[in-house]
């Protein structure tokens, strides 16, 4: 049950990076556009700084569960491989603790602050836009990303602890 929960976590992680990645084209496209408007046309547009600053912050949560899929954060990987066994299971379940409680923490303010803009009808300065649909993406992320880091936890700790011979054993492998 927890392996196609795991599974299933990991097959949406790789949705909100393809989310992530399209706000990113449309950033692009939309600064490009900008700047050609400002330099060629000498007709500076007024809204591109506001939107693509405002989708700046989904952006930024939005492949943070993805990251975690592919161990794409930094690490001191030579002392997660120099461990084995008892150490090793204990450093990896300790890092993803501390993801646990930071993700939790911001999963909280991202929920709290959608609600909060939510129930105000807080709306962006010059495009008016509802400052909600950006607040909604990040705080989904943030969940997903708490969700998986907690079923990642889990995983490391029902894990039996056995010996490797290489670096490239992982816990809960076998030889």
């Amino acid at each position: 049950m927890l392996h196609h929960l795991v599974r299933g976590t990991e097959r949406l992680t790789k949705w909100f990076a393809m989310l992530g990645g399209v706000i990113i084209l449309i950033q692009m496209t939309w600064i490009s556009y900008g700047v050609f408007k400002r330099y060629v046309l000498g007709d500076p547009d007024a809204f591109v700084t506001e939107a693509t600053a405002l989708m700046l912050f989904p952006v930024a949560f939005l492949g943070l569960a993805y990251a975690l899929t592919v161990n794409a954060y930094p690490t001191v990987s030579y002392l997660v491989e120099s461990l084995r066994g008892r150490a090793k299971k204990s450093l990896l379940a300790f890092n993803l603790l501390i993801m646990v409680l930071i993700g939790a923490f911001f999963s909280y303010a991202a929920i709290d602050a959608t609600i909060k803009t939510y129930h105000s009808g807080a709306a962006s300065e010059i495009l008016l836009w509802p400052r909600v649909y950006f607040w909604l993406p990040g705080a989904f992320a943030l969940v997903l990303f708490t969700w998986y880091a907690t079923l990642r936890f889990i995983l490391v700790l029902i894990a039996p602890v056995e010996p490797c011979e290489d670096s490239t054993c992982q816990v809960g492998q076998s030889k």
